[in-house]
């Protein structure tokens, strides 16, 4: 959710109000209730003031003045016309679309609106108003033939709000944990998946596939590169090397294992075991053979990689352990190579 959304939302709710506060004032002045007809002129400029709010991107104080006046407006017309006539069911979405509006100017960096002490006084307003109207007679003695015409129209009106104000905080709420998943799987400077995600795919992946592999690649001499051109540069090869991974292992998951280390999973899609190696091979020299060049200076890099199958007797740790095993062996052995042990 951005400002620039929920200033269209907005603007389009504040119309649809303010087409209502002009019909409603036409069929007040056929019922001859006057009091109402003149009380919808500055319900009229309370809207027309919003659209002028709602430009300077003062949405927490359009929301405080509508819904002050949209209180008093449903308390008013319901003590002059009776409830009969629905205008107290627009409580009905005004305390759901307030929590809404607080979750959205929260995620927009807004003021809080105090959505539950607002709900709270809606809350008095209806059972005084309906109350009144319940043990007394409403101000105005109207036609009852409008009334089954206004009922239908307001409980209309409210359920479509209450639909429409529904439907999009579940697709903001969507939308926020589609995110949240996302800021926990992945690694903010390779755009990998990371640690947390791949433990959960090693965990999730069919066992009984049993041509997978996991990889672990590691960047030769890392330390060496960082001292020598400093950490942008190794943040760039950083970067740089997992877009290369992405693109030359597109069937398989790629993760950030930590530092300078990547996990990548075969999860059983591929032809053939002996292919493990094949591949891994083909990133090994499409790496050493790419060119990393950082403010103008080439920086050589190379990766060791260390290699095993899946192998149902071995838990996670223990997979993970044996590939660990082979780096650590293409480490001591003269590097830039990939191990199977």
């Amino acid at each position: 959710m951005d400002t620039k959304k929920a200033k269209k939302v907005t603007f389009i709710v504040n119309t649809i109000i303010l087409i209502l506060v002009f019909g409603l004032m036409g069929f007040f002045y056929m019922c001859h209730a006057t009091f109402l007809v003149y009380f919808s002129i500055p319900t009229a400029l309370i809207y027309l003031i919003g659209y002028y709010l709602i430009s300077i991107q003062r949405l927490e104080i359009y929301v405080r003045l509508v819904y002050i006046w949209l209180t008093l407006y449903m308390c008013t017309t319901t003590l002059c016309l009776g409830y009969n006539f629905g205008f107290h069911l627009y409580c009905m979405s005004m305390i759901p679309v307030i929590f809404v509006t607080e979750y959205i100017a929260r995620k927009l960096g807004k003021p809080k609106i105090g959505a539950a002490k607002v709900s709270v006084a809606i809350s008095i307003a209806y059972i005084l108003c309906t109350g009144y109207v319940g043990a007394f007679h409403p101000i105005y003695d109207v036609d009852q033939k409008f009334t089954m015409v206004f009922w239908i129209t307001n409980a209309l009106t409210v359920f479509s709000f209450l639909i429409f104000y529904s439907s999009w905080m579940i697709k903001l709420v969507i939308q926020s944990e589609e995110k949240l998943s996302e800021m926990a799987h992945i690694d903010k400077l390779t755009g990998l998946y990371n640690r947390h995600y791949m433990l959960e795919q090693l965990e999730l992946s069919d066992k009984s596939k049993k041509n997978r592999f996991v990889a672990i690649a590691d960047i030769d001499s890392f330390k060496k590169i960082n001292d020598t051109y400093g950490h942008n540069a190794g943040d760039y090869i950083l970067s740089h090397l997992a877009g290369i991974m992405k693109d030359t292992c597109r069937d398989c998951i790629v993760s950030r294992w930590g530092g300078e280390e990547f996990l990548l999973l075969f999860p059983g899609n591929t032809a053939q075991k002996s292919n493990g190696i094949k591949q891994m091979e083909m990133l090994r020299e499409k790496i050493a053979s790419s060119e990393f060049v950082f403010e103008e200076t080439k920086i050589d890099v190379t990766i060791t990689i260390g290699l095993a199958d899946y192998n149902p007797e071995l838990s996670t740790d223990k997979w993970i352990q044996k590939a660990d095993e082979g780096l650590y062996y293409g480490k001591n052995h003269g590097k830039n190579q990939v191990v199977k042990l």
